[in-house]
């Protein structure tokens, strides 16, 4: 069942970063609790549309984000960890938006953003989508209508519904 407006976000457990660990877990609606989050998710890291659009979008207006009110910002792909932070490098994402794999891909199919992608040879991904989550509470949710776009669910997008 794909996750609604109202909902709480789940509790599955991404992959983040950590400096003493290397990886640490990061439960979503813990971690959001009391803040205004901005989550976006990616079919593929290093893809054209994340890397030369969707990502970036986020990075270069994460100020703009602060200045509304946003907490964190999260990027979540199905990918492993070691990919996630190759990105991250690659992209200089630094403090501005927190890269967050989905390995398995639980936190994809609990929030009902899966797609599955055989046919292009990459099995199960996730739909590429934004949210705004609030004190752990979705307030918005902004599936891409287009392939290989990031408008519906680009940062552009985003700071018009915050406002």
């Amino acid at each position: 069942m794909t996750i609604k407006v109202g909902d709480k976000i789940t509790n599955e457990p991404l992959t983040i970063p950590s400096k003493e660990k290397g990886a640490a877990p990061l439960n979503l609606e813990e971690f959001s609790k009391g803040k205004k989050i901005v989550l976006f998710a990616v079919p593929a890291a290093f893809s054209p549309t994340c890397s030369q659009t969707h990502l970036p979008g986020y990075i270069e207006n994460h100020d703009k984000f602060k200045e509304k009110g946003i907490d964190e910002i999260i990027c979540v792909s199905v990918n492993d960890n070691f990919v996630m932070n190759a990105w991250a490098v690659d992209q200089k994402s630094e403090d501005k938006v927190i890269l967050a794999a989905d390995g398995s891909a639980k936190f994809t199919k609990a929030v009902g953003m899966d797609a599955d992608l055989e046919v292009f040879g990459l099995g199960v991904r996730s739909k590429r989508y934004s949210m705004l989550i609030e004190d752990s509470v979705v307030k918005s949710i902004n599936v891409e209508g287009k392939p290989g776009q990031a408008e519906d669910s680009g940062a552009a997008k985003m700071l018009e519904i915050i406002g």
